[in-house]
């Protein structure tokens, strides 16, 4: 295992017990504790996955975020306070993939570093009876073997959790899937979080590949049950 993760926590015994456990699993792993090391370690160590605490010197979490999405697109997980919800939301709308609230356990952290870093490769996790090749939905493109999604012919910037939901939902076009059937299969593991996170990813997603995200043409709520993606010739 190659995979490269910064740590980002101005608490040293909780950044020392991370990259102990997961230099164990033979993970690389580099520690910053402020947010100017992390931008700083972001471009010299490169990492595959980041793990960001909310609050931090210099810059806070949700600023490191914001400026680590405008250049790369690896899963960032945020480790938000136990009743930190409102830090979850932000921070799910800023660009990050997931978060762990504290305190977690290490084996719950590894389930969800590993489950991102699945997420991360363009791999046939559907299965062989899934489509390989590129889903076109009217003037969408999703092509799984480049990991991209093209509008009109133009690439559409997305995090790797906004990818993955728009290809699963792109593969099972008008079916309608619940919320909670959307944490599991998407997010890739049994996921304890609040329906929400489905909720603000969707909205994420909408603000980039909608014309008008107030009133989506694509990614379609259907009321008390969950969301589907509509083939432009289905009926409204």
């Amino acid at each position: 295992m190659d995979e490269k993760i910064l740590v980002v926590d101005d608490e040293q015994p909780i950044a020392d017990i991370l990259e102990f456990n997961l230099q164990k699993e033979g993970f690389q792993v580099v520690c910053a504790y402020d947010g100017d090391e992390a931008l700083e370690k972001v471009d010299n160590f490169g990492p595959d996955l980041i793990l960001l605490d909310v609050m931090l010197p210099n810059k806070d979490g949700m600023e490191v975020c914001r400026e680590v999405r405008k250049r790369f697109d690896m899963p960032i997980i945020m480790l938000t306070a136990k009743d930190g919800e409102i830090d979850k939301v932000l921070g799910l709308e800023l660009g990050a993939d997931d978060y762990v609230t504290k305190p977690f356990s290490n084996r719950e952290l590894l389930a969800r570093v590993k489950a991102n870093l699945r997420r991360k490769q363009p791999a046939a996790e559907e299965g062989s009876t899934e489509p390989q090749n590129a889903i076109k939905i009217g003037d969408l493109l999703v092509d799984p073997d480049a990991y991209l999604v093209t509008k009109r012919g133009e690439p559409i910037d997305l995090t790797h959790r906004e990818f993955e939901l728009v290809l699963y939902l792109g593969r099972h076009i008008g079916q309608v899937m619940t919320r909670e059937h959307l944490l599991q299969a998407v997010w890739g593991y049994d996921y304890f979080g609040d329906v929400r996170t489905v909720d603000v990813t969707v909205r994420r997603l909408r603000e980039k590949v909608e014309d008008n995200p107030s009133f989506p043409e694509w990614i379609v709520t259907r009321r008390g049950v969950g969301y589907y993606l509509k083939h432009p010739e289905q009926e409204k």
